[in-house]
């Protein structure tokens, strides 16, 4: 969606690109676990449900989360880098 209203510039095409992103990356599927946890936030998570679902996914994963997100930082909901 990003790419496609110009918001992000892809070096190549956007299959391309996921394939590198599997390659180099794991990819953590939706569980159950996760969906639930995605929707405990309190207000102050941003309501974005893509930001509830990566959020969620970094708690149940127990990893931080890599984001510049000023409103995930402000919550300390989720613990962050960056």
């Amino acid at each position: 969606m990003l790419t496609a209203r110009g918001r992000v510039d892809l070096p190549g095409s956007l299959e391309g690109f996921l394939r590198h992103v599997e390659a180099n990356f794991v990819v953590l599927p939706v569980s159950g676990r996760i969906a639930e946890r995605g929707i405990q936030f309190t207000e102050a998570y941003p309501r974005d449900p893509m930001d509830r679902l990566i959020g969620a996914t970094a708690l149940v994963a127990g990893i931080s989360l890599v984001t510049a997100d000023e409103k995930i930082h402000a919550s300390k909901e989720v613990p962050t880098i960056w």
